[in-house]
């Protein structure tokens, strides 16, 4: 394989990466801001029920920000452990 198609691989690695926790940000952010609105809605119709409301939000939105994370560990190793690591370390040196 030569050095410009392990070049390319690797762009190839970074813009996939970078454009999946893009996404996976956007729609956890969306997802959370809805999760929150709906809570705070819930509060204001029913205010004695805010302690289970609360706790059920909170445990939502951290399913939902769980999601982010999986996208970045994805992220991570599309960068960093890739099939040709061991021809980019020697390419580079």
């Amino acid at each position: 394989m030569g050095a410009e198609a392990v070049q390319s691989f690797l762009a190839a690695c970074v813009m996939a990466a970078g454009l999946g926790i893009g996404i996976a940000a956007f729609g956890c952010g969306i997802g959370q801001g809805l999760g929150l609105k709906g809570a705070v809605e819930g509060v204001a119709r029913n205010p004695e029920a805010s302690g289970k409301i609360t706790v059920t939000m909170l445990i939502g939105l951290a399913m939902i920000e769980s999601l982010t994370i999986y996208a970045l560990v994805i992220s991570l190793i599309l960068i960093y452990a890739h099939p040709q690591t061991a021809a980019i370390a020697k390419l580079l040196g």
